[in-house]
């Protein structure tokens, strides 16, 4: 065991003059029995004088085995060298001439190749280490520059044993040589204030300046439980390491404090509401669950271990897996940890104030090695292990609730910055006793912008799909009943049939909205009771009512093919209109920070608010209300190309058309903190809701049409200014080839309570698939009525 530094601000003497001097005084004393032996060591030294004027040439020191082992024999007691773990040796070296049978005996189960050094002391910091003595022993300076010194080393097995190493430095003396300088207080302060400086260190103790004479003795103390605490302590508190690097530092951990070289670490979570546990993570096993992800704790464990880990809390150890195993006849948890190859184990509840919170999992492959006894090594572990499980299931619950406030309740991040505000504020009164509320969340003086991709007529298309659906399944039933009634006597079949054929005529020519809720609540309520003594009449009826029911819908009970494809439609369709506002918003913020709220509907709706309330980093300017509005007349135009790409791959060739709402003047709008989310604030101001929930449905005034029209985009607006500034934006995207020259402008039919709107409808120009040149809305449906 070496440490070879190339630097070292001390040339080092092996010399025992200090113990040689003790021994002098013995001498001299009346006691005959401490005078003689101090002769015998002193007539060795007369011998070998340079045992006490020093031993430069380190090389000699193996010539001298048997002086020294004289020499230090009071110091090193032979009778202790079984149990002590002891060395004599050169300071800051690790160079040793005398060393006890316990250290002997670990060296060697370390095996041939262990080459060890003192743990964690890089070159320059000893070489700074050995200054700071220097500083204290002959200077007097007090730098408390203690730091524990440890050697790491592996055991017969390979498992790490950690040593402390305590240094007996009296017999050591420290002086300069002529390379030495002298320092002023002036240099002292310098180094105190420059400890990482090893330039400077160096320019104060020139290598080789100074003479250590003497010898150390070093006392080892096993602390490999402490130093595994420790290291428990730290990993528990690492954030960046993945699940994979810190499942092999817990198990190195936990290998060391059993000394067992194959153990393996598991943890499984406990969920109070289901009485269940779960894995933790997926790099994290679970040796009770084994391949499952989680289930319920009567499963996984027998009556006696849940009632010692349950609800005793107490670890349980077993020792012999197989012996268990067998007795219970492969009762879980001795089967499931057996088939794993585990032959003893122990379990440990985690709990805190009174709750489970997991389990953690010890297991080894030998028999016998993990026990009731050993497991109680686990005492001064489990508190810290506890620790961290609370913090990893309260930063787990935060996760899960940010998640869910993200997901289901998002505050978007423009507007985050005054909840937080408002948030620190309702803390710092709570946090002075006083009683507080959270304070509204208003944002006034904000400009709205509204548009809308609305999936034409799909009400209508919803209904053809269900009338589909039903008229299928209602043939399918009276296929069934009129075999049954050639194959029956059971006149009762006859009125089914009847009632069959009836409801069969209302969907194809009288289709209600209650038609579908009639005919589900017959089919339930009586034909499908039905069905299950009808296929008991022969081979043949039974096949049919088999062929029927393969055919329903395992969630409805009915047959839902034509649904389901509209269903499918709208979700294709909504999701990617959503992507694609979603990501070209981006993008608009970093033009201004701005509010902006996204809905499914049977399209996609858009509201955004603009304005000086809204950004607190950001001065605002009605320059950025006009970008914003050209950015969503643009963007709406994209979005129908899009459209219009992805109609060919649809189930249902539906159409869309497109609606921007106009409102000239600000108002003022407020989180709503029981619907959670923001709506407008004021009478006044509710008029412009009232005119987003009804004007897609508006017609032109005194006609039949519709305000919306596919491939059209409609520009709602009651003030001439806007009709004015959104004409300049339609020029320029016809300038730019996205829209048509088919500008016109329409009076819109007064709404309930709403009169003087006006619209602007341009088509939209179309870029399908790999034709370069731009396509009418017409002429678009030519080339999609080709393909579809």
């Amino acid at each position: 065991m070496k440490y070879e530094a190339t630097e070292s601000p001390l040339s080092i003497q092996v010399s025992f003059k200090k113990l040689i001097e003790h021994y002098r005084a013995e001498e001299k004393k009346d006691d005959s029995l401490l005078s003689n032996r101090a002769k015998e060591i002193l007539a060795v030294v007369k011998e070998h004088p340079e045992l006490e004027s020093g031993i430069e040439d380190l090389s000699k020191l193996d010539n001298f085995q048997n002086e020294i082992a004289i020499l230090t024999q009071d110091v090193f007691p032979p009778m202790l060298s079984s149990n002590e773990i002891k060395t004599i040796g050169i300071p800051f070296d690790d160079r040793i001439f005398r060393a006890s049978n316990r250290f002997k005996n670990i060296i060697k189960r370390a095996g041939e190749d262990y080459d060890s050094s003192i743990r964690n002391i890089p070159e320059d910091q000893m070489y700074i280490l050995q200054c700071t003595v220097i500083l204290s022993f002959y200077y007097n300076v007090d730098v408390e520059y203690k730091k524990p010194l440890y050697y790491d080393i592996p055991d017969e097995n390979g498992i790490l044993r950690h040593y402390r190493i305590m240094y007996n430095a009296d017999f050591m003396e420290l002086s300069p040589t002529d390379k030495a300088k002298d320092l002023t207080q002036d240099d002292i302060d310098e180094l105190l204030d420059g400890f990482d400086d090893i330039k400077l260190w160096k320019q104060k103790f020139p290598p080789n300046s100074w003479v250590a004479k003497g010898f150390v003795i070093s006392n080892l103390f096993d602390v490999t439980m402490d130093n595994s605490i420790s290291d428990l302590k730290t990993t528990l508190l690492e954030q960046s390491s993945h699940d994979n690097v810190l499942l092999h530092k817990f198990e190195d951990i936990f290998r060391s404090i059993f000394g067992i070289k194959n153990l393996q670490t598991g943890f499984s979570s406990y969920d109070d509401d289901a009485n269940s546990l779960e894995k933790l993570t997926k790099n994290m096993p679970s040796f009770l669950l084994h391949e499952k992800s989680d289930d319920n704790c009567g499963n996984l464990l027998c009556e006696h271990s849940y009632e010692v880990l349950l609800k005793d809390k107490h670890h349980f150890a077993i020792s012999d897996i197989d012996k268990y195993n067998k007795i219970s006849k492969g009762q879980a948890p001795y089967g499931t940890l057996a088939t794993q190859g585990f032959k003893s184990a122990i379990l440990v509840p985690v709990a805190h104030e009174g709750n489970l919170l997991g389990i953690l999992e010890l297991v080894s492959f030998n028999k016998h090695e993990l026990n009731s006894i050993n497991a109680n090594k686990l005492h001064e572990v489990m508190p810290y292990i506890t620790a961290a499980v609370v913090r990893n299931k309260t930063e787990n619950k935060n996760t899960i609730e940010a998640v869910i406030q993200n997901e289901c309740t998002s505050i978007h991040d423009s507007v985050k910055w005054k909840f937080v505000k408002e948030a620190k504020k309702f803390l710092r009164e709570k946090n002075k006793g006083n009683m507080v509320s959270f304070g509204d969340i208003t944002f006034k003086d904000v400009y709205p912008l509204y548009g809308q991709i609305d999936i034409r007529n799909s009400s209508d298309a919803r209904n053809e799909a269900t009338q589909r659906d039903l008229y299928t399944q209602l043939q399918l039933v009276d296929k069934i009943f009129k075999v049954a009634v050639e194959n029956g006597n059971m006149p009762i079949y006859e009125e089914y049939s009847f009632r069959v054929n009836s409801y069969l005529e209302e969907v194809e020519k009288d289709f209600q909205t209650s038609t579908e809720q009639n005919i589900v609540d017959f089919l339930f309520e009586e034909i499908h009771p039905a069905l299950e003594q009808v296929k008991t009449l022969n081979e043949n009826l039974e096949q049919l009512v088999i062929a029927y029911r393969k055919q329903l819908n395992d969630t409805t009970g009915m047959i839902y093919d034509c649904r389901n494809d509209y269903d499918q439609t709208v979700t294709v369709i909504n999701k990617r209109m959503a992507k694609i506002i979603d990501e070209k918003q981006l993008e608009a913020q970093k033009m201004f920070p701005h509010f902006f709220e996204r809905y499914k509907t049977d399209g996609v709706e858009h509201t955004m608010y603009i304005g000086k309330s809204i950004s607190n980093v950001k001065p605002y300017s009605d320059v950025y209300l006009q970008n914003l509005k050209l950015w969503q007349l643009e963007t709406m135009c994209y979005m129908e190309n899009a459209y219009y790409n992805l109609k060919p791959d649809l189930k249902i060739p539906l159409d869309v058309s497109s609606l921007i709402l106009v409102h000239n003047t600000p108002l003022s709008i407020k989180f709503r903190m029981d619907e959670k989310h923001f709506d407008v604030d004021g009478t006044y101001n509710a008029r412009y809701e009232i005119i987003k929930k009804r004007i897609d449905k508006a017609f032109i005034k005194d006609t039949e049409d519709r305000i919306t029209q596919p491939g059209h985009i409609t520009i709602i607006y009651s003030q001439k200014k806007d009709e004015e500034e959104y004409l300049r934006y339609v020029k320029l995207l016809q300038a730019k080839g996205v829209l048509n020259e088919d500008l016109k402008i329409h009076e819109v039919e007064d709404l309930q309570g709403v009169s003087g709107l006006k619209a602007i409808t341009v088509g939209i120009l179309y870029k399908y698939d790999d034709n370069k040149s731009l396509l009418t809305y017409d002429d678009l449906m030519k080339e999609l009525s080709k393909e579809l």
